[in-house]
């Protein structure tokens, strides 16, 4: 297995792939086939993503899976790392469970351990990316999920409205930021199946973990770390949270919010 220095160097799937039967409207008023592809201060924001997941020293590899491969042919950047074999496609299904096990089949057993995120989290930067890789390795975990507390957000961008899960310990929310050890841990994908999207829709959380969980949950009567621990005994593998001091974490381009937020922060950043 390739490694840089010590660190332990993990593939990435970036998730690309369009809703099935819509257009994105931040992709329509870009006038591109794809949210992913819609210019945030200059530059598309999967071209964005895909830079920092490079620079951060902690990747062998970048799978995008996208039902439409030839799209990524028409960004200059990204054609560039599919020709010099940085990058490469994965085809994309229906839902985001089906796409992540579509390109597990896809991916060799020497790629693994694999990092998951979105082609819409443009304001990713390398520090995060190597900051949750290191995390991952550190706690050991066959799943690991990135975390940002609610006060770490809220006390530099309370304009980032989010839906946090609030739990015993406090508020938290995800930076779209997975890791999979291997093959076995695949299984707890399933609990994206109804969609993901949990702290918005906490009736998702009773479908995908059951009564018990979603009372804990409500309730308030769970820390962080015992509900992704409840979440990885459910599914017989040991589950982890990283937890990454960034505000912009969490942030990921859903809507024109998000994205004028985004594109302020990516000013502000890049001068």
């Amino acid at each position: 297995m390739p490694m840089q220095g010590s660190k332990l160097q993990y593939s990435t799937l970036v998730l690309a792939a369009r809703r099935p039967g819509m257009l994105d409207p931040l992709a329509k008023a870009a006038g591109v086939t794809h949210k992913c592809l819609a210019p945030i201060n200059g530059r598309p924001m999967l071209e964005r993503v895909i830079e920092a997941v490079l620079q951060s020293d902690r990747c062998k590899h970048v799978y995008v899976s996208i039902d439409d491969p030839q799209v990524l042919r028409t960004n200059a950047k990204i054609s560039g790392w599919l020709v010099d074999g940085s990058v490469s496609t994965v085809s994309a299904r229906n839902s985001l469970t089906d796409s992540v096990l579509a390109a597990a089949e896809q991916i060799p057993d020497a790629d693994w351990p694999i990092m998951i995120t979105t082609g819409d989290n443009a304001l990713h930067t390398p520090e995060i990316v190597r900051d949750f890789i290191d995390g991952a390795e550190t706690n050991r975990a066959d799943v690991s999920c990135g975390i940002t507390r609610e006060e770490v957000v809220v006390a530099t961008l309370p304009e980032a409205a989010k839906a946090f899960h609030r739990l015993k310990d406090g508020g938290f929310s995800s930076c779209n930021l997975y890791s999979l050890k291997d093959r076995n841990a695949l299984k707890t994908v399933e609990v994206f199946r109804g969609g993901g999207q949990f702290g918005k829709r906490h009736i998702r959380i009773l479908k995908a973990f059951g009564l018990i969980s979603f009372l804990l949950y409500k309730l308030k009567m769970i820390t962080i770390d015992g509900m992704v621990r409840r979440i990885g005994k459910g599914f017989g593998v040991k589950v982890a949270a990283v937890f990454l001091p960034y505000d912009f974490g969490p942030i990921d381009v859903d809507d024109q919010n998000s994205f004028d937020i985004s594109e302020k922060l990516l000013r502000k950043r890049e001068g």
